[in-house]
């Protein structure tokens, strides 16, 4: 507002001049923000090695013998570099293990042996069930078709020269879907690592092995009991309280395991799923 000053007929007169009404302003928009992409705690990342570093500074310890030797061990590989994350997976991957032998001895659930379950779970915990899942179907689908086409074109090959040719047609499938990882906005499927995908290609060879051994309809059957067995063991490797437990006390853990294995390798009893099986013969 401004104050004009004039003289008329000896009196003054004051002249109120309005100041321009100020325009308002337009809001922001707010955008939303992109979702972050899930954190690998297979991988060194400060984001999932903190918090198990601070657990490890709040714990207080004892003397090294005789029960602290492994605490003291774990505190000193972090000191030198080695992450967080891998020894909490090494101290799982028993627990993860006796989980599998558990399921095959007691419930009767098979599975492709014990080493690809359990590496099948580490695989989710580093891309997701989801991903991992999803990979696995394609993997499954390519080999699958190209050993059809090959038996229906009547091309015989050996077998290593075939399966090499099963993994070239598998490797430009998975690279055909990562390429359309950009397109369809998915950072847990542009995150999948080498290590992933090998270890799906190889359970795809196991699943291919057993078809043509047997039956698609047994290998069927063994790769959805591996795909359970991996997702058990999948929330075992991602129970939080767990991972702290076998951090905190690995002396203890590591014994609990080795005595939970040799008293599971006594049982000899029925199964679970026998059970199941032969409930008509049991009741009569």
């Amino acid at each position: 507002m401004v104050l004009v000053l004039a003289v008329s007929g000896g009196l003054p007169v004051v002249a109120v001049t309005p100041s321009p009404i100020p325009t308002p302003t337009p809001l922001a928009t707010l955008e939303p923000t992109p979702e972050a992409p899930p954190v690998d705690i297979t991988q060194k990342s400060t984001e999932s090695l903190g918090p198990l570093e601070k657990l490890l500074e709040d714990q207080k310890v004892g003397p090294v013998w005789p029960f602290n030797p492994i605490k003291y061990a774990t505190r000193g590989a972090i000191e030198a570099g080695v992450p967080a994350n891998t020894l909490v997976l090494l101290l799982l991957l028993p627990i993860v293990t006796f989980v599998i032998a558990f399921s095959r001895n007691v419930v009767g659930i098979r599975g492709f042996g014990i080493f690809l379950p359990a590496a099948l779970s580490v695989v989710f915990v580093a891309t997701g069930p989801v991903v991992g899942i999803g990979l696995f179907l394609v993997i499954v689908a390519v080999s699958t078709l190209v050993r059809m086409i090959l038996r229906k074109l009547k091309i015989k090959l050996q077998y290593l020269p075939r399966m090499s040719f099963i993994f070239w047609a598998v490797v430009f499938a998975v690279l055909g879907v990562l390429f359309l990882a950009p397109v369809l906005s998915f950072p847990a499927l542009a995150n999948v690592s080498i290590f992933a995908v090998l270890i799906l290609i190889l359970l795809a060879e196991e699943f291919s092995r057993v078809q043509l051994g047997k039956s698609a309809k047994t290998a069927a059957n063994l790769t959805f009991e591996t795909l359970i067995l991996s997702l058990i063991s999948y929330l075992f490797l991602t129970l939080q309280p767990l991972r702290e437990y076998v951090l905190l006390k690995p002396e203890v853990s590591l014994i609990l395991v080795a005595i939970a294995d040799l008293v599971l390798g006594k049982y000899t009893g029925l199964r679970v799923m026998e059970f199941y099986r032969f409930r008509k013969l049991i009741r009569s």
